[in-house]
């Protein structure tokens, strides 16, 4: 089976790119970029995913442009659910590269991380499997959490503290700064 894995970043990419080739799926990553704030975050995010795309033989789609003020129009005054609007941009832009290409399926590392909706996921890329007739792969890469981290740490990765966008920078880091 062919499909596209939305990769957020390498770090997140480590474990279900292994998972899925051990699966014997033929993997293609998709980078996409406008979900992350700041620019130089996204730029350090892509940087390190570059290198280890390279270094795992892993063919991408980088993801042109930088559309942060399409995302700020799209979550503005509904801040808390940001995430169903980026779940679904990134799913849907890798659901188009999976049908374009002509591959079968497609899934996304944010299935690897603790703090991610994985029902929301996992309903958002039905939804468009469906509409778009591809298959989306669903597997709880949570398990495989510590071993990413340990991975990441050894490659000598950038590993960033936050999910992407400015509101969950605010999140991880103004909190603190209060107490």
């Amino acid at each position: 089976m062919r499909i596209v894995l939305h990769t957020c970043c390498g770090p997140c990419s480590i474990y279900p790119l292994g998972v899925l080739r051990n699966m014997g799926m033929e993997v293609m990553g998709y980078f996409y970029r406008h979900n992350i704030h700041p620019f130089t975050e996204c730029m350090k995010r892509e940087a390190t995913l570059r290198d280890y795309a390279d270094q795992m033989n892993l063919k991408m789609i980088w993801q042109k442009g930088y559309e942060l003020e399409e995302f700020l129009r799209a979550v503005t005054f509904r801040e808390q659910n940001r995430c169903r609007y980026c779940y679904h941009a990134r799913l849907k832009a890798s659901a188009l590269v999976a049908k374009k290409g002509k591959f079968d399926g497609f899934s996304t590392t944010l299935l690897y991380s603790k703090f991610q909706n994985h029902a929301l996921i996992t309903e958002i890329g039905q939804d468009l499997a469906k509409q778009y007739g591809l298959k989306f792969i669903y597997h709880d890469f949570r398990e495989g959490w510590k071993q990413g981290i340990e991975t990441s740490k050894a490659l000598g990765m950038y590993r960033q503290q936050y999910c992407g966008c400015i509101y969950s920078e605010k999140d991880r880091y103004y909190a603190k700064n209060e107490e």
